[in-house]
Order: C-alpha cells, then structure tokens, then sequence
C-alpha cells in the first residue's frame, strides 16, 4: 500500500500519511508524494482545501531514523541536497494557493511538528503531542519549525522548545499558541473536515490572496504589505465571486462561489 493515501470530498483532499507501524515516518515516497500532490493541486479547481494527517496512533514521528545513518554517509554535500530537497516541501505548503489544514492525530515529532507548523491551521485531538525532538538525535531541525515556531510563540519559548525537546500536550499547545483549536479524538475528523468545507466554500481567488498578504506580513515591511493588500484587492475586486457577493448582498440571500 501507498505510503501516502488521498481522498477528495466535497472539494477537501485529505492527504493521509501511511506507515503506521513506523509512527508515519517521513520516508522518501511520503516525500516525493506530498510535494506532487502540492503541485497538481495547486491548479485543481476540484480541490479548494487540504488536509494532512496521519494514520493510526501518530500524525507523525518526523524523519526516519534508522536510515539517517545510511544518509549521512554519503557525505556532507550529497546529505544537504537531500535536506534541501526536503525543504521544498514545507515552502510548497507556505506558498499553496489552497488553505492546509493540519489534522493531529498523535505525536508530532521532529520534521512531523515542522510539517504540521507549516499548515496554515492546526486542528488538534486530545491525545496530540509536540516535541522539537532534534537534539535528541544530535541534529538542529529542519523543514522550516525554527522559523514557523518562533513566530507562533515568540523567540523565549521557542528557544525553550528547541533546546529542551520535552513533549507539549495538545491543552498546552493551544496556550501556546501552536495549534487553532483542540478537540477531542472521536471529534477530530469530523470537527476538522467542517473547518475545511468552510474554507472550500469561500471565494478561492480571494483565500490565495488572504494566504500571499500574511506570508508577506510575516517577512516584509509595513510598506510592501500595504502595497500587496492594494494589488490583491484590486485583483480580487475584478472576479466572478467579488460580483457574486455583492449581488448577494443586495439581495439579501448566500452568495454561491465559484471559484473565478
């Protein structure tokens, strides 16, 4: 079996990953998978929302241990190629044009925790749990978690998290800030997939727009993100849905989007 599943329902792509005897370890199918999968979405009006998640007890255990070491002899170069390779990933997800959803159904470890900062939202069941866990294994982090961390909860506790990898519960990591909400297990699909078809159904030019402006509010100047508003309004002021839900307005009834 694929290690890594989708399903499409109702304009959601779930994207599940498929080695739940290994904790969802990040293997190099599930890779080469979620970075296609990034790219062939991006442009399928049929998928207007993604999900990840993970199958059975974890949302995932981050990289694959027991082949770093194979990994890291093939030498510093060959090693960072297959680092940066992997970066591209959490980079695809952070510039999507869709909304991601992370789902976390369990653990979420290492690379696993980066991947599920790099979502745009983090939907989280009880028995979810967060640690950095890098220095454990001698390593420093990858996919992104340095950069998504600290600005999710400030440099002091991200500081913390890194270098002291103890696991963060799922009530904790709402505290902090880590995750949008908290449910409980039984809940988590049905509460995430609500969220999702909420988000499926708004004005999808205007969702990649919203996602562009807080990319660039993370990085840019006050300045350069008062003139990406300006640009992506007026973009957004000249579609089919901006027509639509004016046209709603007046008429006092739900604006049905398309999409255009």
């Amino acid at each position: 079996m694929a290690d890594l599943l989708e399903s499409i329902e109702d304009g959601v792509a779930v994207l599940t990953l498929n080695r739940p005897e290994a904790l969802n370890a990040l293997s190099m199918d599930i890779r080469n998978d979620l970075l296609a999968a990034m790219e062939r979405y991006a442009d399928d009006s049929n998928v207007r929302c993604i999900v990840i998640t993970g199958a059975g007890r974890a949302f995932s255990s981050g990289g694959d241990v027991k082949g770093m070491g194979e990994r890291a002899a093939r030498g510093y170069e060959a090693r960072a190629r297959g680092i940066q390779f992997s970066n591209t990933i959490p980079m695809a997800m952070r510039k999507h044009p869709k909304v991601i959803i992370g789902m976390v159904n369990g653990v979420a470890a290492g690379a696993g925790m980066s991947m599920s900062l790099a979502c745009d939202l983090r939907i989280a069941g009880k028995s979810a749990r967060f640690t950095t866990a890098f220095l454990k294994i001698g390593l420093s982090g990858d996919w992104g978690g340095t950069w998504t961390l600290t600005r999710l909860v400030g440099t002091a506790k991200a500081r913390e998290l890194f270098l002291m990898p103890d696991m963060v519960g799922a009530e904790e990591a709402l505290k902090l800030g880590i995750v949008n909400r908290v449910v409980e297990d039984a809940e988590l699909r049905t509460t995430t997939m609500e969220i999702a078809r909420r988000i499926a159904d708004m004005p999808q030019v205007a969702v990649a727009a919203v996602k562009r402006n807080l990319f660039a509010a993370e990085t840019e100047s006050f300045a350069t993100v008062l003139d990406h508003e300006a640009f992506n309004q007026a973009r957004c002021s000249q579609t089919e849905d901006h027509r639509e839900a004016v046209a709603a307005f007046k008429e006092k009834r739900k604006p049905v989007f398309k999409g255009q």
